[in-house]
């Protein structure tokens, strides 16, 4: 759990990370360089979870052996089925990391939403949706490495 205070929010408590795969934590199916140590570092501290429509077919073996829970999206009312995903976990103790239009929903419902733009780009209406835009995961990871980087972002 990750528990901060945002001046002008009230106080975040922290209890999941649910992530985006595609475009997010994966480019074209193979997981970033860099991303592993990170989550399992995270995973420490917040329940670890990654919802994919899984494109390339290759999520679960790219992503085995790491502590999370991996749900695979069925097709139709994708974005839908990501935010009830995040609603069932309690949306207000959920960070949410995404990159495409599909994750719009679970973006704007949950406590903090972050859109990353990386080289799969993001779309237009995810940065909509989303509290904070990140160049790349690994920067997004870090806001929650180094929570005050977090606050700083977020506050009035």
């Amino acid at each position: 759990m990750l528990c901060f205070d945002v001046p002008g929010r009230p106080s975040l408590t922290l209890e999941h990370l649910v992530l985006d795969y595609n475009g997010t934590l994966a480019l074209d199916g193979s997981l970033l360089p860099g991303v592993e140590p990170v989550l399992k570092d995270l995973s420490g501290q917040l329940s670890v979870h990654v919802l994919t429509a899984d494109t390339f077919g290759r999520s679960a073996a790219e992503l085995q052996g790491l502590p999370l829970t991996l749900s695979i999206v069925p097709p139709g009312k994708q974005d839908q089925h990501k935010k009830n995903y995040v609603e069932v976990l309690g949306a207000g103790r959920c960070l949410c990391i995404g990159n495409g239009r599909n994750d719009c929903l679970m973006l704007e419902c949950a406590a903090v939403g972050i859109v990353v733009v990386q080289q799969e780009c993001a779309a237009v209406a995810a940065v909509r949706c989303a509290d904070i835009v990140a160049p790349d995961i690994l920067s997004a990871l870090g806001l929650l490495q180094n929570p005050l980087r977090l606050t700083a972002t977020l506050r009035l």
